[in-house]
């Protein structure tokens, strides 16, 4: 009996010594682990992404705004700032815990307080005339719609200036107080809403008032504006005072080659980034896909101006050799409200959607077709792409057996578009497309499980090019800094480079990869 009672409380004290020490360690276990992020998991729970650039825009007006500085632009003098800019720069280089500088994110980023009138001013101007329907371009297009399709300076700078507890990309890229810290300079300017938005002269006026702001400040000056960050993504943006500002960082929707828009030498991919439109259209997820599949009977849709100018002329050949075909639909139309609506239904009930080069090799139609889960069709032998040092753009040659070489040769430009090796597009040289019946008959021969495959990697890579606010992890405002951080290094060399050799003394290298002309000599440097 002694035995067993002792038994019996050795066993309750094990017991008890258990529970004891379970709860001690997970006491520590709370107490002692780091947090995860409380403020990122907060911001993400707490607000959705919104998607609309008016709503977006109402939310950030109505937030409080920071007094405005004026014209001083502040900093210290160009060679204070580059010694201090060294000074910083080596202590990030040796320090320890910093192994993979200048290779290393976050990305550094100061941005401009400038004065209202090129940020905050323009902005309420878009707000208070949005509903003015009447305010249209020369060629018949609500010029607010054009401004929402290139409102990328919006989205970006939104990002930069929110709290960091809102801010999900902040292991990508931060905003820094101070100019030594900063790796790029971003420039606030709303270029494209005050080219649309206000008379021609003021415009002008206001452009170069601008330009006197940005090039009189030190960090401007230090390094001829070539870490400096300017959106001109509409291609009429700050055309008129380009030319000074031509060693920045240009944010572009492509790199036109005919010289209608750009001048030789102002804009190449070394320099400069390709950024995608923002789409006019909502976002068809793959809930979306799933419920529109049944519904998709039109083979082809396009809808927009089929009239446009140098390689945007294939439009009305398209046109003609479409139209009337059964199962295709070629519209006429309008980036306006209505115009949304009806690409957006025409879209969802696509299989493919045509996009042919407009005034300049691309288009926001490209950018509507894939969030609309409507596989894009390409005819643009001249467009570049965004962020394709980061997606993988890998071309499949395809084409059908011929016994005739010049069929088979004509074929090969053929290609099935690839991000991330996955395939969400169709790539058309213009030569083909334009063959009588060749587009058709392709399109038809296309497989129904190549059609889903394709329209699930739409619905998974559509993220990439929705812009929203808080901006989201691989969206494209965070791929935009990515694609920056590459070209942090090339830009301090040749910043360095340009401070140190004697002016005139020998050719600055540069990466302008151009066309010459039929009759010019061709000079080796």
């Amino acid at each position: 009996m002694a035995v067993s009672r002792f038994s019996s409380r050795s066993r309750s004290r094990i017991f008890l010594l258990f529970i004891a020490a379970i709860s001690i360690v997970l006491i520590l276990f709370l107490f002692s682990s780091p947090p995860s992020s409380p403020e990122l998991s907060t911001a993400v729970s707490s607000r959705r992404p919104e998607t609309s650039f008016v709503t977006s825009l109402h939310n950030f007006l109505s937030r409080p705004i920071p007094p405005d500085r004026g014209e001083n632009g502040g900093g210290d003098a160009p060679s204070a700032l580059d010694d201090a800019v060294f000074l910083r720069e080596t202590d990030r280089m040796y320090r320890p815990q910093n192994p993979n500088y200048p290779l290393d994110l976050p990305i550094r980023v100061y941005v401009y307080d400038m004065p209202h009138k090129f940020t905050y001013e323009l902005l309420r101007l878009f707000a208070t005339t949005y509903r003015d329907t009447n305010n249209l371009t020369s060629n018949g297009s609500p010029v607010h719609r054009l401004i929402e399709q290139h409102s990328i300076d919006y989205w970006l700078w939104a990002d930069l200036i929110s709290p960091p507890s809102e801010r999900p990309l902040k292991n990508i890229v931060i905003r820094v107080e101070n100019q030594e810290d900063a790796d790029l300079f971003y420039i606030p300017f709303f270029t494209t809403i005050s080219f649309f938005l206000l008379e021609k002269q003021d415009c002008k006026s206001l452009y170069r008032e601008a330009l006197k702001w940005i090039t009189e400040q030190p960090a401007w000056q230090r390094s001829e504006g070539r870490d400096h960050i300017i959106p001109v993504h509409h291609p009429w943006s700050f055309k008129s005072v380009r030319r000074y500002v031509k060693k920045a960082i240009w944010l572009l929707p492509d790199m036109d080659s005919t010289g209608n828009w750009y001048k030789p030498g102002q804009v190449y991919l070394e320099k400069d980034l390709i950024l995608p439109y923002v789409a006019n259209v909502d976002l068809c997820d793959a809930t979306c896909l799933s419920e529109t599949e049944s519904k998709r009977k039109t083979l082809l849709y396009f809808r927009g101006r089929l009239k446009r100018n140098a390689g945007g002329k294939i439009r009305s050949k398209l046109g003609s050799e479409l139209s009337g075909v059964e199962d295709v639909i070629i519209q006429e139309g309008t980036a306006g409200e209505r115009g949304k609506e009806a690409a957006q239904n025409g879209m969802r009930k696509s299989i493919f959607c045509l996009n042919p080069a407009g005034d300049t090799p691309s288009s926001a139609r490209l950018f509507d077709a894939i969030v609309s889960g409507c596989i894009p069709v390409i005819v643009s032998d001249e467009l570049e792409l965004p962020f394709e040092g980061i997606l993988d753009y890998r071309k499949f040659l395809k084409g059908s057996q011929s016994s005739s070489q010049r069929l088979l040769l004509l074929l090969v430009y053929l290609c099935i578009q690839c991000f991330a090796r996955m395939q969400i597009a169709l790539f058309v040289s213009s030569g083909d497309a334009l063959q009588p019946g060749w587009l058709l008959k392709f399109l038809r021969s296309v497989s129904r499980a190549e059609i889903k495959q394709m329209q699930a990697n739409l619905a998974k890579y559509a993220r990439h090019f929705v812009y929203s606010s808080p901006a989201q992890p691989l969206g494209p405002e965070d791929l935009t800094w990515r694609m920056m951080a590459g070209k942090v290094v090339n830009i301090k060399l040749h910043t360095r480079r340009s401070q140190r050799v004697v002016k005139e003394s020998r050719s600055i290298c540069t990466c302008d990869c151009r066309r010459p002309a039929a009759n010019a000599t061709v000079q080796v440097r």
